[in-house]
């Protein structure tokens, strides 16, 4: 029976939902970030040149962009909103949180946490902690966030390169299978890595192309067998181009960590830290760019939970991803 994974870690929540012992969807959310089913008072900003929609401040200071207000929306306004979509981040000009006009009489508050949303759909959720197994990892986590990192999947006789447009996601299906199995491979893979990577909004699928009607039709029947999320999708053209639609609440695991990739490896330097057994003082090597993403808030939750110092040590002939955690007992002696 599939089950939740969740792990509350530092700066981040991360779960996977774990079936036969692989990860067929996950989710990651940062703490702080503003939720879908916030109701928040927010207060009129500009008017978005060329669409019918406005650019709203709330009292936290998040910006929100609100479609098709009111007309009593405009300069001075103060109304009520509620978030429906996060910040889409990870191009070149990223997308602002989404939020529509409600009533005044609604009451205020922040949206359901990661961990309340995987509660309420029924599928069983188990809490992980640092000091037990990391079954995450023994799941596939790492892997996930390669994937995650280069766009690359692969998958027996092929590989998916999936790349992020403005308009949509695309993924290219190339593989040694001949053009009919290969089709129907790369089209049960494209539908995985959908739900693992939580991939949403407009997505193209090139598979191989064929002008065998059953070859297509084959590619798609696995396509939607494969599938874990909701979505429309068109048939597969005589291209071998196939379209989803998937609902896009929030960024994707590639979106998140495209947006700012020092964080998002000083967040994971943070879990693999977590876990290095004692004694000794922790001590994390990094890029320089990701030890200035480091945040003293987050070095004394690691403290606390280690029980032990944190020391972060740059060093510049490491690319973003080349970090490491160990313990050493130098400074433990003193």
């Amino acid at each position: 029976m599939p089950e939740w994974l969740v792990e509350h870690g530092i700066g981040e929540t991360r779960a996977a939902l774990v079936e036969n012992g692989r990860i067929i969807r996950a989710e990651v959310e940062r703490d702080g970030a503003l939720r879908v089913g916030t109701v928040a008072t927010a207060r009129f900003a500009a008017t978005l040149a060329g669409r019918r929609a406005v650019l709203a401040t709330l009292d936290d200071g998040a910006e929100v962009m609100v479609d098709s207000p009111p007309r009593q929306v405009g300069p001075g306004a103060r109304f009520t909103v509620r978030v429906v979509r996060e910040a889409i981040t990870g191009s070149r000009r990223g997308k602002k949180a989404k939020a529509v006009v409600v009533g005044d009489d609604e009451a205020l508050g922040t949206g359901p946490s990661l961990h309340d949303r995987l509660a309420a759909d029924g599928t069983p959720v188990r809490p992980l902690h640092a000091f037990g197994p990391d079954l995450l990892e023994v799941a596939g986590w790492s892997e996930l966030m390669e994937e995650a990192r280069t766009g690359v999947v692969t998958f027996p006789g092929g590989t998916l390169l999936i790349e992020r447009t403005e308009g949509m996601t695309v993924i290219d299906v190339d593989g040694t299978l001949d053009p009919a199995p290969l089709a129907v491979a790369g089209a049960r893979a494209a539908a995985g890595a959908i739900g693992r990577l939580r991939l949403g909004g407009s997505i193209g699928i090139d598979l191989p192309t064929t002008d065998n009607r059953a070859a297509r039709q084959a590619a798609a029947d696995a396509f939607d067998a494969a599938m874990c999320v909701p979505f429309e999708r068109t048939a597969v053209n005589g291209f071998g181009f196939m379209q989803a639609i998937v609902h896009r609440p929030r960024a994707s695991l590639m979106e998140l960590i495209a947006g700012d990739q020092a964080l998002a490896e000083t967040l994971s330097l943070y879990r693999r830290a977590e876990r290095e057994p004692p004694p000794g003082t922790l001590v994390i090597r990094a890029a320089a760019a990701v030890a200035a993403a480091a945040r003293a808030e987050h070095d004394a939750a690691l403290s606390a939970r280690a029980g032990a110092p944190v020391r972060w040590q740059p060093d510049p002939s490491l690319t973003i991803w080349q970090g490491s955690a160990f313990r050493t007992p130098d400074e433990t002696r003193s």
